[in-house]
């Protein structure tokens, strides 16, 4: 089989400004992370049987009705729960655990006997905890107990670990708290850096599964324990929930227990299943995995065949990351486990259908030759994924086209070290929906329109009602390049560097953006971060063109922008190219922007974008910054073209309509999202 390797780079980026670029600097101190202890109000009044507090994405569940995934699970923030221990931020600059906390808030417990204790909203038999724990001085992590009883009793003890924790330095990053800066590479901090330098991606969460069913009212509480080597413990978020029996097996399918598969997962359970596809495959029969843990240390290869699990929950496929004796046709070093589909050079996969299972990784670096994601290869023809759970891998599904038809939905992606979902180079009708993704390394959900000799484009191609939270780095949904491709109905929060909640850039050698790209019925929540590089606050949703034009159609419609941390809405090119490239045919209707610390709209390009029926409050500075590509010889080399008399909020009534420039305006922090009028 030959292998397509992955050839994506973060580039470091360059100034936009004139002038020098300006060292790093703070956000706002009304902005910084800052440690509180947890109210003693708020903590009375929960232990005297207060409601639970439910969010989405640490957010009233009514502010997101409609957006994003509907999941299994209920989502309870630490800070909203009764607690001992001292509330974290809030706080959104990079490199610290409130701005990687879901809501950017969570809970710390350094002294034995401090806890968490969250009231159950409704009954719930399985729980997953979102945490952080140190690493070690000279990295790989540790590993540290935590206590967990329901109403007092029925005592378990986790075992949390930062093993999969704690990146360091410049992409792609590393294990060792003790790295240098690469050199050549241009970075704002001066020399000598602090170390450890850059830490990051300091959260993983683990499922446990409770041993009976709870009823709503009942407390569930985290507690540490005297024994603790860590020397504090955070807690982000719990999700309950209520896990289903284990699906039996269907009728007239091959289980893998019968082709010698352990579920113990002490010995390879690989060459089994394999031997149980082949036989399938003849037979026209589903592979059955039993409930169990099964040892897979490298891809499962499928084509037009079935492989469905007992649920997420019960059947597990778990491997570590292993060196390979040299390294493979697609450069990698390691194999891990993961399910491939044959790659498009190979012919593809099609009629494939992946359900159930649940895939526990191994991977504690980012190494982009290596093929270690959960689900790769090319598959399209009528295929699916569903109702998988992928943790702990490079990128949870990452597709190398060209490849045609396949649906992904209802799948968990957490604590991948790159991208959460990926869909590659020629790629075309593939609807991902339903999927939630959490802590990614990279972009959560990307479209990557690579440019190729074969001028294959992806196209055709939706990703609808997903949620996205905490992206460490760059976008929680990003679409390079393509062709009649849209994002709609999802609910995407907290990035923290380098990127957004929402992004549309001609990078990283794309094609062209052509036919419409429609972004509609969208709720971002605290996105808009600053970029460290260019010192530079982005915008909730930002359109970037640094390679070339982009003139295709963008429809943004029927959207929500919360609690924006700089801009709602931003525009730019890169400085060397300002005088190049544009960004035109942009339409915004029917939005709503409810909180930004900076301007609404931030254009540092040139071209032109229409608003029509555009709502905003609670807006930091002018709503309009626009310093066109920073000539200024008249009238900005942006239009803000305004439709109508139907924005409102302040659009004409200010200094910011139209030409009003401030490179870096101060950041004002907003009052929180509240229900719109």
């Amino acid at each position: 089989m030959s292998h397509k390797p992955l050839s994506r780079r973060r580039l470091a980026l360059t100034s936009l400004a004139i002038g020098a670029l300006l060292s790093t600097a703070a956000l706002s101190a009304a902005a910084m992370p800052t440690v509180a202890p947890a109210s003693s109000a708020a903590a009375a009044a929960s232990s005297q049987g207060a409601l639970p507090k439910i969010t989405r994405a640490g957010l009233d569940s009514a502010l997101v009705k409609g957006r994003g995934a509907s999941v299994r699970f209920v989502e309870q923030e630490a800070e909203n729960a009764f607690t001992t221990g001292e509330k974290l931020g809030p706080g959104r600059e990079a490199y610290t655990l409130p701005a990687e906390a879901s809501g950017r808030t969570a809970v710390r417990l350094t002294t034995p006997g401090q806890y968490v204790e969250f009231t159950l909203s409704q009954p719930a038999n399985a729980l997953t905890l979102r945490y952080s724990i140190p690493d070690t001085a000279s990295g790989g992590g540790l590993r540290a107990p935590l206590d967990v009883t329901v109403n007092g009793r029925h005592k378990q003890t986790m075992t949390l670990t930062s093993e999969y924790a704690w990146l360091y330095g410049m992409y792609p990053f590393s294990n060792d708290p003790n790295v240098d800066p690469t050199p050549g590479w241009w970075k704002p901090e001066p020399d000598p850096v602090a170390k450890p330098f850059r830490p990051n991606h300091f959260y993983d969460e683990q499922r446990l599964l409770l041993g009976r069913t709870y009823r709503a009212g009942d407390k569930v509480r985290f507690q540490l324990p005297a024994n603790s080597p860590a020397a504090w413990t955070v807690l982000d978020v719990a999700d309950f929930e209520q896990v289903a029996a284990p699906i039996k097996q269907p009728p007239k399918s091959l289980s893998v227990r019968l082709f010698g598969a352990d579920p113990t997962g002490r010995y390879d359970a690989a060459p089994a299943i394999d031997r149980t596809i082949a036989v399938a495959k003849k037979l026209g029969r589903t592979v059955y995995i039993p409930p169990g843990t099964y040892q897979v240390n490298r891809h499962i290869v499928v084509d037009d065949v079935t492989v469905r699990g007992a649920g997420n929950w019960w059947t597990i496929i778990k491997g570590k990351v292993l060196p390979l004796a040299e390294p493979a046709p697609d450069k990698s070093v390691h194999s891990a486990p993961g399910f491939y589909g044959k790659y498009a050079t190979d012919g593809g996969s099609t009629n494939v259908h992946l359900e159930d299972f649940a895939i526990e990784s191994d991977v504690r670096e980012r190494i982009d030759t290596d093929q270690v994601n959960g689900i790769g290869g090319a598959i399209g023809g009528g295929s699916t994924i569903e109702n998988l759970y992928l943790h702990h891998t490079k990128v949870g599904i990452w597709l190398d086209g060209p490849l045609d038809g396949l649906l992904i939905r209802n799948n968990i992606v957490t604590d991948a070290v790159a991208d959460g979902m990926n869909l590659h180079l020629g790629v075309s009708h593939v609807r991902a929906t339903n999927n939630f993704v959490r802590n990614s390394g990279d972009d959560g959900l990307a479209m990557w329109s690579e440019a190729n000799p074969d001028g294959l484009a992806n196209h055709d191609n939706v990703y609808d009602h997903n949620t996205v939270q905490t992206p460490v780095l760059a976008n929680d949904i990003a679409i390079y390049g393509g062709k009649d491709n849209a994002v709609t109905d999802n609910l995407v929060a907290d990035p923290i560097r380098e990127g957004s909640t929402l992004h549309a850039g001609s990078r990283f050698n794309s094609t062209p953006f052509e036919g419409t790209l429609s972004f509609a019925r969208n709720t971002t929540v605290r996105g808009g971060p600053r970029d460290l590089n260019w010192d530079l606050g982005l915008g909730s949703i930002w359109l970037y063109a640094l390679q070339s034009d982009m003139s295709g159609t963008i429809e943004v419609t029927d959207s929500s922008f919360l609690d924006s941390t700089y801009n709602a809405i931003m525009f730019v090119v890169d400085w060397p190219v300002k005088d190049t490239y544009s960004l035109t045919n942009v339409a915004f209707r029917n939005i709503k922007v409810d909180g930004t610390g900076t301007n609404v709209v931030n254009a540092r390009v040139g071209g032109f974008a229409s608003f029509e029926n555009v709502d905003a409050r609670n807006v930091g500075a002018p709503f309009v910054n626009n310093c066109g590509t920073f000539h200024f010889t008249g009238t900005p080399e942006f239009d803000v073209r305004l439709i109508g008399s139907s924005n409102d909020g302040g659009w004409t009534a200010d200094a910011g309509a139209p030409g009003h420039c401030e490179d870096r305006p101060p950041v004002m922090p907003p009052p929180p999202p509240s229900p719109w009028p």
